[in-house]
């Protein structure tokens, strides 16, 4: 059995949409999964920042929050993040910044990656905040997966870029196409093939 990880960060809910349908084709491909949220820095601050973020908030307190130890636990891990001025959100990369002991020490090694992005506009970030997030897999030294330019709901109207997939919220609440989340469904089992095709080929080493 595969164990997948989606680690998100979500401020009203767009992407945790996108987590959330990750998670859910991660489960139907037979793994065993976390679906993980990124603590809020400043949460007082967080919750009167934007409307709907106090109530997303709240429909989501029973999410566990990520910690390095499900990185280590993962075989498959797929990073989730709204656009924060073309860079993923702070929350998100002090999470990271967080996981240099497991990084140095190799745990991360190979592991299967792939991120996914939301934000208010088309060409609004979404592609830049999953190449940040990319150059921190490799720091890692974890395996990049990107969605490619093969797969045809990838074509799609709402859809549309080869490094993972990305939604556009039109700064609606808690959205995302139905494109996107056909999409967010292959970029999973894509990422849940690659691992198992690294740990298949790490036992025949």
């Amino acid at each position: 059995m595969t164990n997948v990880a989606v680690i998100y960060y979500s401020s009203t809910g767009s992407t945790y949409k996108l987590a959330e349908a990750a998670a859910d084709a991660a489960r139907k491909a037979g793994a065993d999964v976390r679906l993980r949220k990124i603590a809020e820095l400043d949460p007082q601050a967080a919750a009167s920042s934007r409307d709907g973020a106090a109530e997303h908030r709240a429909a989501t307190a029973d999410i566990p929050v990520a910690a390095p130890e499900d990185l280590e636990w993962a075989d498959a891990i797929l990073l989730g993040s709204p656009v924060h001025f073309g860079l993923p959100a702070p929350q998100l990369m002090h999470f990271i910044n967080g996981t240099s002991a497991l990084s140095i020490a190799g745990k991360l090694l190979n592991k299967a990656v792939s991120a996914f992005a939301s934000g208010s506009a088309n060409q609004g970030g979404q592609v830049s905040t999953i190449l940040a997030l990319h150059n921190a897999i490799c720091h890692w030294g974890s395996v990049i997966v990107p969605t490619g330019s093969t797969e045809p709901v990838l074509y799609e109207p709402n859809n549309g870029n080869p490094y993972g997939v990305s939604s556009t919220t039109k700064n609606a609440v808690g959205h995302a196409d139905e494109e996107n989340l056909a999409a967010i469904d292959f970029q999973t089992r894509r990422t849940m093939e690659i691992a198992a095709a690294i740990a298949s080929g790490t036992k025949a080493v």
